[in-house]
């Protein structure tokens, strides 16, 4: 019966479009694509060298007593540490589109420097080093819940998230973006 229900779980997730959601759970399966052109893309790049085009990216969210937030690369730069985080816009043909940082208690100054507001327990950060390969995961789990429709992508940035006072979660130039319609 197990084998059954795992067998048909599988099938489900192909038949299911990008984006579907099956319970609390949102999950995000895509390659990067250049930036701009005439069509909006669930995944871009805006450094090609960094994060190629091709590049596989996976985002998943799931929801219950907590957030648990999960980024995959596959195909990025080798060897590198990049910095990642929620953002609160879509993705657009420009890497500022994504707005700020999402924070679960809002920084009334933004952007966002002050340690206190720009941390891994007010935003999720999902800073990733990738092996030789260009492959890495990472992780955050949250103990509160995303509001409706105020957190819309990950960005992954240049380089790891700085933790310092006036520079807290900063992590330099926004490098790609990943739309995800988080719960």
């Amino acid at each position: 019966m197990s084998f059954l229900v795992s067998a048909l779980a599988a099938s489900l997730a192909v038949l299911l479009p990008l984006g579907a959601v099956t319970g609390q759970d949102v999950t995000i399966e895509d390659s990067f694509r250049a930036a701009g052109g005439p069509h909006a893309h669930q995944a871009v790049t805006f450094d090609t060298t960094a994060v190629p085009v091709g590049g596989k990216v996976t985002v998943t969210e799931r929801v219950g007593d907590d957030t648990h937030v999960e980024l995959r690369l596959q195909g990025m730069e080798a060897n590198r540490t990049f910095g990642a985080h929620v953002h609160q816009k879509p993705c657009g043909s420009k890497p500022n589109d994504s707005g700020p940082h999402y924070q679960d208690a809002v920084d009334p100054k933004q952007p966002s420097t002050n340690p206190a507001y720009a941390n891994p327990r007010n935003e999720a950060w999902l800073d990733i080093t990738t092996d030789r390969h260009g492959d890495g995961a990472s992780a955050s789990t949250l103990d509160w819940r995303f509001r409706t429709d105020r957190a819309r992508s990950v960005v992954i940035h240049e380089h790891a998230t700085h933790t310092g006072t006036g520079s807290a979660g900063t992590a330099g130039a926004r490098l790609a973006c990943v739309n995800v319609p988080f719960k």
